[in-house]
């Protein structure tokens, strides 16, 4: 079988969702299935997969536009079995109609949350999602929440949609006491502190959780808000309510933190806080959970689907409802014990390595 795949995102300096996405399930791909021919097309040449002898990179230099006719113009050519489009519906929507195409929809957030979205991002997805719905053969999408949504955008039969969710990655782990330590000692992280996951955007609801964090510091002063993620739009909003609180000592910004030292952020604090509004899966809720933190999440969107009974689920317009929360954790070891054993467990109903079997499973199914 000759699969195309777009990891234009995969090979990304800083990686975000669909980055690590789409790494991932081709990292995955590549080791297992050695029978199959992968043509990988970049903007950009990646290294690290040189060394699989089943991967053929197709570099073209990067292009607003014309990186993607020249992929079709090679698609025709090569007229592979599968062409896989795990974050972009460009070349979905001019694929031509012989060509079997898979697409991942991670999210509808530029339809449910146009206003607070990129807007680049927004207004490409609105242009090119509608037209791709006609060529694409099989949707992939990371959540059954996201499955629904699609569905009521754009009446997408359910045969037509399989929910293949996300994993985290292997360096997600307990740590020892010890590595912990050292690990805190490296990064000069506060001794007791509350980790928040996510790229500095009105989505992930910062400014919330920022007015929670300063009602609950008022009590707990020797806690701090260590929140991790690149600033990515409309993130002024994010300062300016720190600055407005005057929690400056009290809430830390760590910036983009790379995939090797996030496990610990999640090893060493109190707890995750994950109020988001709304996400097409919530990969930090896993490395979490996987890294045998204690979660507290939003109760709405894709998140309890997630964690099961594995966290404490929240309200997340309610700061009153996430600073209670955050104390039922720091006040209480026997709930936060419970909160880790329990993430555990439901943290090994997801990896990789059986979402990549079940993709390639679909690939087959189509031929």
């Amino acid at each position: 079988m000759i699969i195309a795949i777009d990891i234009r995102e995969a090979v990304r300096q800083k990686k975000a969702g669909k980055g690590w996405y789409t790494h991932q399930i081709v990292e995955n791909l590549l080791k297992e299935y050695p029978e199959d021919t992968f043509l990988l097309y970049t903007d950009q040449p990646y290294p690290e997969w040189e060394h699989y002898p089943n991967a053929q990179q197709r570099f073209f230099p990067p292009s607003p536009l014309r990186w993607h006719f020249k992929v079709l113009k090679d698609l025709k050519k090569e007229r592979p079995d599968i062409y896989f489009a795990p974050s972009s519906y460009i070349i979905p929507s001019f694929a031509p109609k012989w060509l079997n195409v898979v697409a991942t929809v991670h999210d509808l957030v530029a339809w449910l949350f146009a206003t607070r979205h990129n807007m680049k991002a927004t207004i490409i997805e609105r242009m090119t999602l509608p037209l791709a719905v006609r060529n694409i053969t099989k949707f992939i999408t990371v959540s059954k929440n996201t499955k629904r949504d699609l569905q009521h955008f754009f009446s997408v039969p359910s045969e037509k949609i399989q929910v293949i969710p996300c994993g985290a990655g292997q360096q997600f782990r307990q740590m020892s006491t010890e590595e912990g330590e050292k690990f805190r000692h490296e990064k000069k992280l506060p001794e007791k502190f509350i980790l928040a996951v996510g790229t500095l955007e009105p989505r992930k609801n910062f400014t919330i959780l920022i007015r929670a964090f300063a009602q609950l510091v008022k009590k707990y002063p020797e806690y701090s808000l260590v929140i991790v993620g690149g600033r990515g739009w409309y993130f002024e909003k994010i300062f300016d309510t720190v600055r407005k609180l005057e929690v400056e000592d009290s809430v830390k910004f760590a910036g983009y933190v790379n995939d090797e030292d996030l496990p610990g952020y999640y090893n060493t604090a109190e707890c995750l806080i994950f109020p988001s509004l709304y996400e097409g899966f919530g990969i930090p809720l896993l490395e979490a959970m996987k890294s045998g933190c204690p979660v507290i999440t939003s109760n709405i969107s894709s998140m309890p689907e997630v964690v099961g009974d594995a966290a404490i689920l929240v309200n997340p317009s309610s700061p009153e409802e996430l600073r209670e929360a955050m104390e039922k954790i720091i006040t209480s070891p026997e709930l936060a014990s419970e909160l880790r054993e329990k993430g555990l467990k439901q943290s090994e109903k997801f990896s990789w390595k059986s979402s990549a079997k079940e993709l390639h499973q679909l690939f087959e199914g189509l031929l």
